[in-house]
């Protein structure tokens, strides 16, 4: 009797705790031909829309963005020249998503990537290190969106090119293509 009386109540006890519902088929809202709303901040990219398909549990959404930068090289008597210019850089961002904030496994997001450091440090696109280097803008060139539920666990890629670098501004969404997987 004792055994039943507990096989009983672990079985009770089993369906009263909760469970976390995990992302099934998450992806853009909008559909697979879905985009972001990319906009050119000068020194950083920012990416917009909407995710549906969430489960239950927090969502990380992060952008890798690759850019050319312009900059000017100033030497210590305050002349300005044009930098180097260096190869392409890699800049990144994050925004977190508690899972209160999702509705229905739906929720938006704006996630943008951190402006680089600037003067850049050791003016490696200058003449010698003595010299000033600034960062006056980035010409975005690819954009890469992944998001995670939960943390650590990749539920989505949204993969971006731009048909021709990024200006300061909102990126037409003509000059954007997008591959979800």
């Amino acid at each position: 009797m004792k055994r039943a009386i507990f096989v009983v109540f672990a079985t009770l006890m089993a369906l009263m705790i909760p469970t976390t519902a995990f992302a099934s088929s998450v992806h853009l809202k909008g559909g697979p031909r879905a985009e972001p709303a990319f906009t050119d901040g000068g020194i950083f990219l920012s990416a917009a829309g909407a995710l549906s398909g969430l489960g239950g549990g927090d969502v990380l959404i992060s952008l890798e963005a690759e850019g050319n930068v312009t900059s000017t090289c100033t030497n210590q008597g305050g002349n300005a020249a044009p930098g180097q210019n260096p190869a392409p850089l890699t800049f990144t961002g994050e925004q977190p998503i508690s899972e209160e904030e999702i509705k229905n496994g739906t929720t938006p997001f704006n996630v943008a990537t951190v402006a680089p450091e600037t003067p850049i440090p050791g003016a490696p696109g200058c003449a010698n290190s003595n010299w000033t280097e600034t960062i006056d803008d980035v010409a975005f060139i690819n954009a890469t969106i992944t998001v995670e539920q939960p943390v650590g666990t990749l539920v989505l890629t949204v993969s971006c090119t731009f048909s021709s670098p990024t200006s300061d501004g909102a990126v037409p969404g003509a000059n954007v293509s997008c591959t979800q997987s």
